[in-house]
């Protein structure tokens, strides 16, 4: 049987820029796309924080160690500026794939920084603990 599984996330990133006339996409830093095993032009899910939008585009490079995360065209209507956003990527695993599988979770502050990465999600009140001290 085959398994769709979250491969990466990288969570509570801020948006920087919503770039609406721009070609459609997210713009992530890409020490952030290398910390999620993402690709250019690899389909992304992003929830956001703040409004409960939810929506798939695709990943684009930024640049390195700029903090950007900017959705570009239609997307752009589903975020403001200074939003805390969700973005998942998912994968098609087999049974013998999901031996050990984890998923790669990467953290940042408030400006888009890596403050860990882990491959194991915390029980839900070690969440509420780590959003409480942010």
């Amino acid at each position: 049987m085959m398994r769709t599984m979250l491969k990466s996330k990288i969570h509570r990133a801020t948006v920087t820029e919503a770039a609406l006339h721009y070609e459609g996409s997210i713009t992530i830093d890409e020490t952030l796309l290398e910390a999620a095993g993402l690709i250019e032009y690899e389909q992304v899910h992003i929830y956001n924080i703040d409004n409960g939008n939810r929506f798939s585009t695709y990943a684009i490079k930024g640049e390195r160690d700029s903090g950007v995360i900017c959705l570009n065209g239609a997307a752009a209507r589903q975020v403001s500026k200074g939003d805390l956003i969700i973005i998942a990527n998912y994968a098609t695993y087999d049974e013998k794939e999901l031996a050990g599988f984890q998923p790669t979770l990467v953290y940042v502050d408030a400006k888009n920084r890596i403050t860990g990465v882990k491959k194991k999600v915390e029980p839900a009140s070690q969440r509420s603990k780590v959003a409480a001290a942010r």
